[in-house]
């Protein structure tokens, strides 16, 4: 039995399935992220080569991301959602039953897949559904679905990683793929109105080997040196000579992959420049603190996971806030959002090296709710004079930007936090000397007859621990930085009346 559009309940039902499907996608996002040590001792890898098993994940979500706008146009959106859960629920099981370094960057690649047009088309569905006027309540509530995946991943994976071995981390989300089918099967109905429009073959293969090579590049920039690598300049290239092809074929085709028309649309282009920034803002602290706090503070997993869980309660603040604020001007709501993440920047350059339990979780609800606050009006005000016609490649193009933001600004944070690092390494370890009487004072026992063989060694651990720390404060102000550097496109946007 399916339902009419013509029912009531019909939209909220909608709004269930869609929001419960893209958490699926979040909890993926990151959940391996946590593992990678012990997936590093079980498959035999070096650091370099288990983290391809991130890059596979991330590069396949960029490639089939736009893809899904041109299969929404083409197919039912029920049977793409259907085999997309299906596919990533047995992609999953993959990964967990991998067992060498190649399986699992393949099974974590099907992952990316297959995951890829969940959140697109489940936005476009809960847009086609709701009107204007309860849109601000749909994106509410999906987004806290968004968030609620982000924050059930670090902690099922900190949890699981400790008690069991690292595939169960993979097998937590059969369960909840289970219930997603089920979801989508009986609730997301058909739609006969389908565009008979063949794929763009060149289009399609273009813009995905641009998005591709940039995703690798920024990935793995930091680890090739960045531009003294002859693979990140092929990378670069291949990028940019791709894109330009995309950009000439989609001007010059009568029917291209992606309707560049949908970029005429001002509220539209320029919700992709806030989401841009959005993506670039929102899973840096998720990635930049499990180190931080593992390597400088000695934290287990379960506490790290727990501490990245709690920005999720700030989320979900936020997106309440916005739920009932809806009639608020969304440039008044996204300038207190931008400055909430702005202010938790700043407040995450003040730590230093014996930052509490407590300093890091504040920050995270402070960011958490920022985060929640600026989803809300962002989704709403970029589709909210788009045509519906192109809501499917519109979505589409909307979460690939998001998504290559957030790659690229990891990449530059994690940049900043070892280069700065290193300096402040250089700097701090020319103070210690036989010459420095505060060194002297403090070893007073052993300076004479043990300095070379214990102190040296002790001084050398806690300097590099001091100036990682410097490199994590850069680059919290960097965040800082770039949250308040938004804040002047908010007065762009101009409201439908």
């Amino acid at each position: 039995m399916y339902f009419s559009a013509s029912e009531n309940y019909f939209k909220w039902l909608i709004l269930l399935t869609g929001s419960f499907v893209t958490m699926l996608y979040g909890m993926a996002v990151f959940i391996a992220t946590i593992a990678l040590p012990d997936m590093m001792g079980a498959l035999s890898a070096t650091q370099d080569q288990i983290t391809w098993s991130v890059t596979g994940n991330i590069v396949a979500t960029a490639i089939f991301t736009p893809f899904a706008g041109w299969l929404s146009n083409r197919f039912e959106i029920r049977y793409i959602l259907i085999i997309s859960v299906i596919g990533f629920t047995l992609s999953s099981v993959y990964c967990g039953y991998s067992s060498s370094l190649e399986e699992i960057v393949i099974a974590r690649f099907l992952q990316g897949a297959f995951a890829a047009p969940l959140p697109p088309l489940s936005q476009a569905l809960i847009l086609g559904v709701f009107p204007i006027n309860q849109r601000s309540l749909a994106m509410a509530v999906w987004g806290m679905a968004n968030i609620l995946g982000l924050v059930i991943a670090p902690m099922i994976g900190g949890f699981l990683g400790e008690i069991l071995e690292w595939r169960w981390i993979f097998y937590s989300l059969i369960p909840f793929g289970i219930v997603a089918f089920i979801l989508v099967y009986f609730i997301v109905p058909f739609h006969q109105n389908k565009s008979s429009t063949s794929l763009d073959w060149l289009g399609f293969l273009s813009i995905s080997i641009s998005v591709g090579s940039l995703q690798i590049l920024f990935d793995r920039g930091e680890r090739n040196g960045w531009f003294e690598s002859n693979e990140t300049l092929f990378q670069l290239a291949l990028a940019l000579i791709t894109f330009y092809i995309f950009i000439v074929h989609s001007i010059t085709s009568k029917g291209p992959f992606i309707n560049l028309k949908i970029f005429k649309d001002w509220n539209y282009s320029l919700g992709l420049i806030l989401i841009f920034f959005f993506g670039m803002l929102n899973f840096v602290p998720m990635i930049i603190f499990p180190p931080l706090l593992q390597e400088l503070r000695g934290y287990p997993q379960s506490i790290i996971g727990l501490l990245i869980g709690v920005r999720g309660i700030g989320a979900f603040f936020g997106f309440g806030l916005m739920a009932l604020a809806s009639r608020l001007d969304p440039r008044v709501s996204l300038t207190i959002a931008f400055s909430l993440q702005g202010l938790s920047g700043l407040y995450m350059a003040s730590f230093n090296i014996d930052m509490t339990f407590s300093q890091v979780a504040w920050a995270g609800i402070i960011q958490g709710i920022g985060v929640g606050m600026a989803w809300v009006p962002i989704s709403v005000f970029t589709f909210s004079t788009l045509d519906r016609r192109y809501f499917g490649e519109g979505t589409a193009m909307y979460h690939l930007i998001r998504n290559v933001a957030s790659s690229f600004f990891i990449s530059i944070t994690v940049a900043v936090v070892l280069h700065t690092g290193q300096i402040s390494f250089g700097n701090l370890s020319s103070l210690v000397t036989d010459w420095n009487t505060g060194l002297a004072l403090n070893f007073t026992d052993q300076f004479i007859e043990n300095f070379d063989k214990v102190t040296i060694k002790n001084l050398t651990a806690e300097v590099n621990r001091q100036s990682l720390m410097i490199g994590y404060i850069n680059s919290f102000m960097l965040f800082a930085i770039v949250s308040f550097l938004t804040i002047p496109f908010l007065f762009l946007i101009k409201e439908k009346k």
